[in-house]
């Protein structure tokens, strides 16, 4: 099933007295930009841990920055200390040595560790639609998400046999306004106002399912702090579906 989008204030965003701290590796991308402004907006204390270099969305004004490269865990013990957090989210986890690396990072550090996976994960082509969390997991045309799949198969295993308190998430295509989701970004926005043509996927017949960040930040956090999503998995996607040439008509109607 889908996981359908949470606004609510949930009562477990305290613990006693004190807030949710939430950890954040990444914390400026498409996905991660939406889920931290909302995740604040709700009363969240969230802390961003990246290297700093991101211009294009800068950090959320409220979050705590503490600056480390998560690729470089000396670096990240030495920035975070003895920190513990109630969860750990961590956005730019792609291969599973980044994800072996996050386990020893984190273990008896965190109550919930979150790992954005891909809707690509999902069985290609699918034996049947629609496609649900309990579909196989399985893609061979695309070496992405093998890596997502192989770190998926690692994390399930560290919670079934060291109880590694895990919550996977997939997304599938997801934007927002600094990157569109056409296949020239803002140049073919451009094109398109100059009556010039651009390239569709395919023949612009088949169907895609685009979700905008701060619609799937509504359903993520509330998972965060969630104990019953731990040992679960989840997608997060929009439940309209369109075909191509639609999506180009709608980003030209409102250009």
């Amino acid at each position: 099933m889908k996981f359908s989008p949470v606004t609510r204030l949930h009562p477990r965003i305290t613990r006693g007295e004190r807030p949710v701290k939430v950890l954040c590796i990444g914390g400026t991308g498409v996905i991660s930009t939406a889920v931290v402004d909302l995740a604040l907006a709700h009363g969240y204390s969230v802390t961003i841990l990246n290297r700093g270099s991101t211009t294009e969305r800068p950090p959320a004004a409220r979050a705590e920055v503490v600056q480390a490269d998560i690729r470089k865990p000396d670096e990240v013990r030495a920035a975070l200390g003895n920190r513990m957090f109630d969860v750990v989210v961590d956005f730019v986890a792609f291969t599973p040595d980044h994800v072996a690396a996050d386990i020893e990072l984190f273990a008896g550090r965190t109550g919930q560790y979150v790992f954005i996976s891909s809707a690509s994960a999902y069985q290609k082509p699918p034996a049947s639609l629609p496609i649900r969390e309990s579909t196989p997991l399985r893609n061979p045309y695309w070496q992405y998400s093998r890596d997502k799949i192989a770190c998926e198969d690692l994390l399930v295993g560290a919670y079934r046999e060291q109880g590694f308190p895990i919550t996977i998430v997939r997304p599938s295509h997801t934007y927002d306004h600094t990157k569109i989701a056409i296949t020239g970004g803002w140049t073919d926005i451009a094109r398109m106002r100059a009556g010039r043509p651009v390239l569709v996927h395919g023949d612009g017949t088949s169907l895609w399912t685009l979700t905008h960040s701060t619609d799937f930040a509504k359903a993520f956090v509330g998972l965060l702090g969630l104990p019953q999503a731990i040992g679960d998995s989840f997608t997060i996607t929009s439940d309209e579906f369109l075909p191509w040439n639609r999506i180009y008509q709608i980003f030209a109607e409102a250009a």
